[in-house]
């Protein structure tokens, strides 16, 4: 297969998400109403609020890290910074979003692969910084306790087939980076330490 070839994956992940945002919206619009109406109230309505809210956050973030991205898009710094910010709320990890104005969405579409890689080695928070060096990308994780699995990052890199390290579904973003980072002519190096983590793409 040509990495020129059509992207299935990508746009099965793009009609994923897209299905299933809608009715999403609709549930929060629903509880709203309730809640506006005043014949809502107490910790369930709470609780349905805060997960349907959580459930959209998580979808935006994977329709960019999933999803088709063309050449030509692009996606705004404010956009980013409400994506990563809406999909880490609750959670321990801390992102520093660096790199100034608007980015090609591929590119986003990368550092988010890449995130969701260090995301899964911080499973008790830290904190991960991304920044652009030229063309270059650089992102570094930072915590007291990482959960790093050499086999899983040697196929990040590309230096193991995914197939032979038998990767599960959620791990699926370790065999999608090194393909989406090959389909930009680019390759993932990656330094792994007890307490910090680097990439460069």
């Amino acid at each position: 297969m040509s990495y020129d070839d059509p992207d299935l994956t990508a746009l099965l992940g793009s009609r994923i998400c897209h299905d299933l945002i809608s009715p999403l919206g609709a549930i929060g619009n629903g509880v709203e109403l309730l809640s506006m109406a005043g014949t809502a109230g107490g910790p369930e309505m709470a609780l349905i609020a805060e997960s349907v809210a959580s459930a959209k956050a998580r979808i935006r973030f994977f329709r960019i890290a999933f999803g088709a991205a063309a050449a030509e898009q692009r996606l705004g710094r404010p956009e980013i910074l409400s994506v990563i910010a809406d999909a880490m709320a609750g959670g321990r990890l801390s992102v520093d979003w660096q790199p100034e104005g608007d980015q090609a969405r591929r590119e986003v579409k990368l550092a988010f692969l890449a995130l969701q890689c260090l995301e899964t080695a911080l499973p008790w928070g830290g904190r991960v910084s991304i920044s652009r060096q030229g063309t270059g990308w650089r992102m570094r994780a930072e915590a007291q306790r990482m959960k790093v699995d050499p086999a899983l990052w040697a196929v990040a890199t590309g230096s193991a087939s995914a197939s032979a390290e038998g990767i599960s579904a959620a791990q699926v973003h370790f065999a999608l980076l090194p393909v989406e980072a090959a389909r930009q002519d680019r390759a993932v190096a990656a330094e792994l330490q007890p307490t910090q983590i680097s990439l460069r793409f």
